[in-house]
């Protein structure tokens, strides 16, 4: 009699679940009542087969809290928050903020069913305090997210509520940032000095897509900051840390507004869609700008010899003026052939004499600007010693070993008969030649050699062009761009073939190395292969007489394929572009000088502005495309392609509804046992 009644009670509580299930599951529909009839039929016939049980898919909850959640008057240090279940938290010190910021990281840990925290800062005065935890609390055993979670209470007589939101984008690429610190100062009583010497009012961090919600922020107007905090002290200390800021106020404010929730029937179908009314806090749109101030701190960060014949000079920051070299066993006059980076920061020192190549050990003095404690540079004087990767015997071995293996091949062909060398060869310099075969309209050809050149004979470099069979002559220009780089422009024209050739010994190295003779038959590509896509931007914030408008055609690694320059009418022409798929970046070259800059907070600069298109471009053989774009009509962080932008947003944890998929799966193993066909 009590295994029937305990059988009764099991089916009763296993009714109560599917009914729980159906009432509370619209992706069941109209299915709901046979499943729960279905299941429980199975539910009888495996009585004596007891499969495990029902999921748990409820998340926690909180029942209790000491003190009282959204306490006033609060005087206690260490906050106790009891759930329904036992719980756990991930990554907290990371997700969970406590605002205003520790400077003495609190106490945060999970402890069955409930959470303690232990502030170590004493806690101010008529003061609201909010423990963000995100969404980092899930049930222990399933998984379950809690959904984004915020503890408060207050030191004083009321708790301040408002809130402050919006995004922080990297102002070189508008990248999101994640995991940036942004907070607020009093806009009444703020100084340029602040931000470096005293922690912010109230705080918050970018989730993965940028953005940020500031909590419990009192009525009143603000100043607001980014900050990549490297030391754990909430204030710009170092110019490592990568800041933004924004010279506007911030006044929070709130209104009564309403927005839709979607209720899906199932992941392809909408049930209904409610209006829902909600507390709108504004700004939630703020966007900071952030960046990294100029590394000016300048230092030597290594010297190296990897090859016998170059020295390397690498530093933290560029200088317009190279290191002065004096050899202190060597005579150091004329000795070098200076190679420098683009920003200078990399130097190389080529040595002209062989005899030098060849010498293990070069001691010399090194006099090179270099920056002291407060960062004023000074003319630094450093003597060292030099040592390449490969000593000169080892260097001779191999080559012996070369010339043996050479040697040993044209006795073969000796005793074969065949033609052989009796005096090893030369190898001759190498000049590499981009592009090879097939080339552009408007692209220009590109030498590269492996060492700095003693001599370019520009007489012995021949561009042929082919027409009717009879080749010409063809107009060229031919300069030199760096220390071993060199280039070659024409006005190429579509459909014919060029011959590019270059005279044996045209080129000569300064160890003496000179080229063999070169013929490279190089054809134009036909226009009606390519696109045209032509910018017509307005929104321009003002500019100044120096300042250049750069639109570049990036790929989907935002890598940049192509650059124009804006017109005077306002536009950006691209000719002959190879048929894909483009995107759109604009930089605000308010310099001049070809590059982006980025801002500095003492000097009250943002960094030069950049902006994306917000849609793709497609170009396609003999179309012309014509694209407008407004800069100002997409908000800054919802301008950048989701396909160029790297950092992509967290999926949303959702609440697991495992127990309706295996209602369903039950129900059907249910069904084909009784041989219905599904």
């Amino acid at each position: 009699m009590s295994t029937l009644r305990r059988s009764l009670d099991s089916m009763k509580m296993k009714k109560r679940q599917f009914n729980h299930i159906v009432r509370h599951s619209s992706l069941l529909g109209d299915l709901g009542g046979l499943f729960v009839l279905i299941l429980l039929l199975v539910s009888c016939a495996r009585m004596g087969n007891p499969d495990g049980g029902w999921y748990d898919d409820t998340p926690p909850r909180v029942v209790s809290a000491s003190p009282d959640e959204r306490g006033v008057n609060v005087k206690s240090q260490k906050l106790t928050i009891n759930f329904n279940e036992f719980i756990k938290i991930e990554d907290a010190q990371n997700k969970v903020i406590i605002s205003p910021p520790q400077l003495e990281q609190a106490d945060i840990k999970a402890a069955g069913r409930r959470i303690i925290v232990e502030l170590k800062d004493s806690l101010k005065e008529s003061t609201t305090y909010t423990v963000d935890f995100s969404d980092a609390i899930t049930d222990n055993n399933e998984g379950n997210p809690m959904g984004n979670y915020t503890f408060s209470f207050s030191t004083g007589d009321h708790i301040d509520t408002l809130e402050v939101g919006g995004y922080c984008l990297n102002a070189a690429d508008l990248e999101p940032i994640k995991g940036i610190l942004v907070g607020l100062y009093d806009y009444a009583s703020y100084d340029d000095s602040l931000f470096h010497t005293t922690p912010m009012m109230r705080v918050s961090r970018t989730n993965a897509s940028g953005r940020f919600t500031i909590k419990g922020v009192a009525p009143g107007s603000y100043r607001i900051f980014a900050l990549q905090d490297a030391d754990g002290d909430y204030v710009f200390g170092q110019k490592s840390e990568m800041i933004g800021f924004s010279e506007d106020s911030i006044v929070p404010s709130w209104k009564p507004d309403t927005r839709q929730d979607t209720i899906w029937r199932d992941t392809l179908h909408i049930e209904n869609i409610l209006r829902v009314g909600y507390t709108h806090f504004l700004p939630d749109d703020v966007t900071l700008l952030c960046f990294q101030e100029p590394q000016t701190d300048r230092f030597l960060l290594k010297t190296e010899r990897q090859e016998p014949e170059k020295i390397g000079f690498f530093f933290s920051y560029g200088h317009e003026e190279v290191p002065r070299l004096r050899g202190l066993n060597f005579d150091s006059d004329s000795a070098f052939v200076v190679e420098t980076s683009l920003k200078r920061d990399t130097v190389y020192y080529w040595l002209r004499d062989t005899t030098l190549v060849n010498q293990d050990t070069l001691r010399l003095e090194a006099n090179y600007y270099m920056s002291d404690s407060l960062g004023t540079l000074f003319l630094h004087t450093d003597t060292m010693e030099i040592l390449p990767k490969v000593g000169y015997e080892k260097r001779k071995k191999d080559e012996q070993k070369e010339y043996e293996k050479w040697k040993k091949e044209q006795e073969k062909k000796k005793k074969r008969e065949e033609r052989y060398d009796s005096i090893m060869p030369v190898k001759p310099l190498q000049v590499k030649v981009t592009p090879m075969g097939q080339v552009e309209p408007m692209q220009t050809v590109w030498f590269e050699t492996p060492q700095p050149l003693q001599r370019c004979d520009t007489s012995g470099v021949h561009l042929y062009v082919q027409i009717d069979s009879v080749w010409y002559n063809a107009p060229h220009e031919f300069t030199q761009h760096s220390a071993r780089k060199y280039a070659l422009k024409a006005d190429w024209q579509e459909g014919l073939e060029y011959s590019l050739e270059i005279d044996s010994a045209a080129f000569c190295t300064i160890y003496g190395l000179e080229n063999a003779r070169v013929k490279q038959g190089l054809k134009v590509s036909e226009a009606d292969k390519f696109s045209t896509l032509t910018v017509e931007l307005s929104g321009l914030p003002p500019l100044d007489s120096v300042a250049v408008v750069r639109v570049a055609l990036v790929d989907k690694s935002d890598k940049v394929v192509r650059e124009s320059v804006m017109e005077a009418d306002g536009s950006a022409v691209f000719f002959y572009l190879k048929p894909s798929t483009y995107y759109l970046r604009l930089h605000i070259d308010q310099n001049g000088n070809g590059e982006w800059d980025t801002g500095c907070y003492d000097e009250g600069r943002q960094a030069e502005p950049v902006y994306y298109f917000n849609e793709e471009v497609e170009c396609k053989e003999k179309w012309d495309v014509n694209r407008k774009w407004n800069l100002t009509t997409t908000p800054r962080y919802r301008q950048k392609p989701a396909a160029v932008t790297k950092q992509k947003p967290e999926k949303a944890r959702q609440q697991k509804n495992r127990n309706l998929e295996r209602a369903k799966q039950m129900g059907i193993e249910y069904l084909k046992g009784k041989g219905v066909s599904l």
